[in-house]
């Protein structure tokens, strides 16, 4: 039976139907976005620059701690992805495995967790997904130059890797919230992989086609619970893919991984709200790894090295409407990239001949060399906010919550909105873990207060009012 896949147009076996498409307006869909499928994520596309050591039983885990001490998450690496009891792999096997990993299949994970938002209890049921679907997904169509055995070959590769992840799940109890412990599941349980085969005229068959059978593990049954979630006893966390961010990735990860690192990063870090500050050593760690960096401080070539890989990242991420924004006390223009600088150079030839001759008189020309402080100065710049493409803001439904029977309701007083609360806050100069801290909630709550994802309750509504200095006849 020839492994080849049949050559030119070839009729696939259609008798497996798959779940309903994502992407039904084009452009985004819903995904699972909880710590745990961000890290996995992390996992994924960082791969050897993530710090990974031996547990106590030698098997090789990494640990990230979440919430200061409220929680701990650890992912492993499973011998197999076969949906049989999955093993550990030892740290001397794990090595080698992770090297072969590939960074698009973060795009899979990510593409599972979109699937799992239409199941209403995604860890104990299944999606089903074929080759044609996920070519069309990471604009694998599009490529000419591989031929169907190699498209299949990459696409089986790139969704058996996230089910090779075990994660394990330390959480402690939040309110109604209760204590979460999971050890060692499937981050993705990879079902069935069905092969279909089309016979010639000789009676040789052919693959034509793949379909996959998934299925979330575990931590679904505690962060993306609709039922839990309605009675606040677990959470339902989840945001928007864009389309555009899997082809991206699947575009420029060979010329630029960090930018496609720090693209599939901000895709979760987005979801904390737009003015999240983010430091130039954090980006650099999400896009090189904390060992490169640690080089660069140590040897002044690797530092040039790393500062034009920076530079450049940053105007790939930028050519895609990922725009940074730098903030001007520690991130000046005499440190920033020279791409930003000749933004405004204008495309008429008189009118850029003035912008030089203008340039020219300057007392800090756009052609004078970099301080020779600029790294130091980097290793203290931030950058203010990314401002992302419009496909990456766009508002989702809301999760309906159950409603208590006995709740009064207080028509004289109107809730707060979450405009309302995020302008008081940042008029009062309180960062949203400050104004967590004294309601005795989560930064993630305050968060989602502010977004619009939760509802203040009266209780909430008066010590908000209070400590925000909300007068109670407007609150």
């Amino acid at each position: 039976m020839p492994l080849q896949a049949k050559k030119g147009r070839c009729k696939v076996d259609t008798t497996v139907s798959t779940s309903p498409n994502l992407f039904a307006n084009g452009k985004t869909h819903p995904f699972a976005s909880a710590i745990v499928v961000w890290e996995a994520c992390n996992v994924l596309a960082q791969r050897q620059s993530l710090l990974w050591q031996p547990d106590a039983s030698g098997n090789l885990c990494y640990r990230r701690t979440v919430n200061g001490t409220r929680g701990e998450i650890t992912f492993c690496i499973a011998e197999s992805h076969l949906p049989c009891q999955p093993a550990d792999m030892k740290a001397e096997a794990s090595q080698p495995a992770i090297a072969n990993w590939d960074i698009r299949s973060a795009c899979l994970h990510l593409i599972f967790a979109a699937y799992a938002t239409g199941l209403e209890r995604p860890w104990e049921e299944t999606f089903t997904l074929n080759d044609q679907e996920i070519s069309d997904y990471l604009g694998l169509d599009k490529r000419k130059d591989l031929n169907k055995l190699a498209k299949l070959t990459l696409i089986k590769d790139l969704v058996e890797q996230p089910c090779q992840l075990l994660v394990s799940i330390n959480w402690l109890p939040q309110g109604r919230l209760k204590k979460i412990t999971l050890q060692q599941d499937p981050l993705w349980h990879l079902i069935a992989t069905q092969h279909h085969f089309q016979e010639d005229e000789l009676g040789c068959k052919h693959l034509t086609g793949l379909t996959f059978t998934i299925q979330a593990g575990q931590w679904a049954q505690f962060f993306l619970n609709r039922q839990g979630s309605r009675e606040r006893t677990t959470f339902y966390q989840y945001g928007t893919l864009p389309k555009s961010l899997l082809t991206t990735v699947m575009s420029i990860w060979q010329q630029h991984e960090g930018a496609a690192r720090m693209m599939l990063w901000l895709l979760f870090k987005a979801r904390m709200g737009s003015e999240q500050r983010v430091t130039v050593p954090t980006l650099m760690r999400i896009a090189y790894g904390e060992e490169r960096l640690r080089q660069a401080s140590a040897r002044r070539e690797e530092r040039k090295r790393l500062m034009r890989s920076f530079e450049s990242d940053l105007e790939t991420l930028n050519s895609y409407q990922l725009k940074p924004v730098f903030d001007p006390d520690t991130y000046p223009p005499e440190i920033q990239p020279l791409w930003v600088k000749l933004a405004d150079l204008p495309d008429d030839a008189e009118a850029a001949l003035e912008f030089w001759i203008s340039d020219g008189s300057r007392e800090i020309r756009l052609t004078d060399a970099a301080p020779r402080d600029k790294w130091q100065r980097l290793m203290n710049a931030r950058l203010l906010k990314f401002d992302l493409p419009a496909d990456w803001v766009q508002k989702l439904p809301k999760v309906s919550r159950k409603k208590s029977k006995n709740r009064k309701t207080h028509p004289s007083k109107q809730s707060l909105s979450g405009s309302q609360i995020a302008t008081a806050r940042k008029n009062l100069q309180l960062s949203q873990r400050t104004l967590a801290e004294k309601l005795g909630k989560s930064q993630s709550w305050v968060r989602d207060i502010e977004n619009g994802r939760l509802q203040v309750n009266e209780k909430d509504r008066i010590l908000l009012a209070e400590i925000l200095g909300i007068p109670q006849t407007v609150a």
